[in-house]
């Protein structure tokens, strides 16, 4: 799976979107997308730059990132009232604006992947995925096993993410690596690209060996913390290990779990490249349909709850993980939030 960090645009008023849609529309012509395909983003920018002018005193943000070399992911993110009734708001010609109302309809029709999640006082999270013609195989992701999303975000005048994510997708088994490289910019984005290039390019080992390995490889660089999990389709079974403060939860949608319907994510002390335990061993836990992970470095703050928001786990991965980015990100530093939910 390749990954790519998100570029985020501020949209604090409508001067900004202009900014925001030529910087766009940039990056699909560099995807090699077709005029007709551009005109696509440049309708779901349009509109969601328009929204959050409209309807958010303190305006929003974009969140935008290139899919692998086939498409475009583009999440509006905004701290407004929420739509009460975000079915009829999608309808053409429903507005509380006074205008033609046309704004979500236009960009759920132009979008391969469409999701919307609102709650009010919460605000809203839009996400469009536009891919090249041909390139989208609605077939083939309904047949994944597990479905990943993401947000990754450099620290604020940043452009380099010193976090990192590396994954594997061998049919039913996923593998997974999520990195915090020590610091933020240049320097530390170094050290999570070496460590994703040893996860890649190496043997599938168990997360406790990979971690060994990366550990052995990586001691030129500044360091990095890192989590590693092995989740299969197959046995049921998420087994796990962690160095370091990327922190996480398990959640069970059924509540099966004790406690609060989720289980925390434990990891050793140590720095990856400089310094961990002589010993390490892997943690096993079930894993299913009704099974969510979540995991994400510490840019975003060590208490957060998912409780508050009853329909979230209706909604796609990424959509989870920009909720948490939202509503969690503490805005000084690298932020990471990686969302994996078992589909079978």
């Amino acid at each position: 799976m390749d990954v790519k960090q998100h570029q985020k645009f501020l949209i604090p008023d409508k001067s900004y979107a202009s900014i925001a849609k030529r910087d766009i529309t940039r990056i699909a012509e560099a995807q090699g997308f077709s005029a007709s395909e551009v005109g696509k983003v440049n309708i779901v920018v349009s509109e969601m730059a328009s929204n959050l002018v409209k309807h958010v005193p303190k305006g929003g943000e974009l969140l935008v990132r290139t899919i692998e070399k086939t498409g475009i992911e583009i999440i509006c993110l905004d701290n407004g009232e929420g739509m009460r009734d975000p079915v009829r708001m999608q309808e053409d010609g429903v507005s509380t604006f006074g205008s033609a109302g046309e704004g979500l309809g236009a960009i759920k029709r132009q979008s391969d992947v469409f999701d919307l999640f609102t709650q009010p006082e919460i605000g809203t999270i839009i996400l469009s995925r536009i891919y090249k013609a041909g390139k989208y195989d609605q077939r083939a992701q309904q047949a994944k096993r597990h479905e990943l999303g993401y947000i990754m975000v450099a620290k604020p005048n940043e452009t380099m993410c010193g976090d990192g994510l590396a994954v594997i997708e061998n049919g039913p088994e996923l593998y997974l690596l999520a990195l915090d490289g020590l610091g933020h910019g240049s320097n530390a984005h170094e050290a999570s690209r070496q460590a994703s290039e040893v996860f890649n390019t190496s043997p599938l080992l168990p997360p406790d060996q990979m971690l060994r390995n990366i550990h052995e490889k990586i001691k030129r660089t500044r360091g990095a913390v890192g989590f590693m999990a092995g989740i299969s389709g197959n046995t049921q079974k998420m087994t796990y290990c962690g160095i370091g403060n990327i922190a996480g939860k398990l959640f069970s949608a059924d509540g099966s779990m004790a406690g609060q319907g989720y289980k925390n994510i434990i990891s050793y002390n140590g720095i990856l490249g400089h310094n961990i335990p002589n010993t390490l061993s892997n943690q096993a836990l079930d894993w299913g349909r009704n099974r969510m992970l979540i995991v994400h470095s510490d840019g975003i703050k060590s208490r957060w709850d998912l409780h508050k928001y009853p329909s979230l786990n209706r909604h796609l991965a990424t959509t989870t993980a920009a909720l948490v980015y939202k509503e969690y990100c503490r805005q000084t530093d690298d932020t990471l939030v990686v969302v994996c939910k078992g589909k079978a």
